[in-house]
């Protein structure tokens, strides 16, 4: 009896290892450091559901097959959707928060993340920074990361690009950044014969707006 009831766990961890797997290959997952918050859900469901199957060898395996196969169709409903509607994607996976900017720490942005400063600094000594004073730019992604980049020798400034207009969204939080308003961007944009609607990515860089229209993406 007992050595039946072990075969069956065996049996079912085995399929749910191959069933997972292939599960995860149709969701095309992100790194593990890359999940947004409906992939980490989803991760999550999976794995309670295929540990409750495997506990509970008398249950039909249909019962966590079904509910898998829907938690995979509706992940790769909605990864069609966010790719579609940046709007969709924002209000799930949030945006990238920007932490430092000339380096100057942006305590009002930490607040509203609820970004701690030891948050900041062992995130810094896990790149290997250990001065706050080397960091020019730092951006906190919707996956938790910090991304950095740092000053160049001699302090010379760096032009990092900041996105204005984002799958046809004009970004205000640039605009504000860079000391600019809706109706200079607009004006820019029109010198050109376009609008917002027209532009699939533009990023201001070295007092410059770049712009890749939407006709341009394959």
């Amino acid at each position: 009896m007992i050595n039946m009831l072990v075969l069956k766990v065996v049996i079912r961890t085995m399929f749910f290892y191959f069933f997972v797997t292939l599960a995860y290959r149709i969701m095309g997952k992100r790194e593990v450091g890359q999940l947004g918050v409906i992939d980490l859900i989803v991760s999550i469901l999976i794995a309670e559901l295929v540990a409750i199957s495997i506990e509970n060898v008398k249950d039909s395996i249909i019962l966590t097959i079904a509910p898998i196969v829907v938690l995979v169709i509706l992940e790769v409903l909605f990864g069609y959707i966010a790719i579609k509607s940046r709007k969709f994607r924002t209000f799930f996976d949030g945006k990238p928060s920007l932490i430092i900017c000339n380096g100057k720490i942006n305590y009002h942005e930490m607040i509203k993340q609820r970004y701690t400063l030891d948050d900041l600094l062992i995130s810094l000594r896990q790149k290997e920074i250990t001065d706050l004073s080397m960091v020019e730019y730092a951006f906190l992604e919707p996956n938790g990361q910090l991304s950095i980049f740092k000053y160049k020798p001699f302090k010379i400034k760096t032009a990092v690009p900041l996105a204005l207009i984002l799958d046809g969204i004009i970004q205000d939080n640039t605009l504000r950044l860079i000391h600019k308003n809706n109706s200079w961007l607009r004006e820019n944009l029109a010198q050109k014969g376009l609008g917002p609607q027209d532009i699939f990515y533009a990023f201001y860089k070295n007092k410059k707006i770049y712009l890749i229209k939407k006709n341009e993406v394959a």
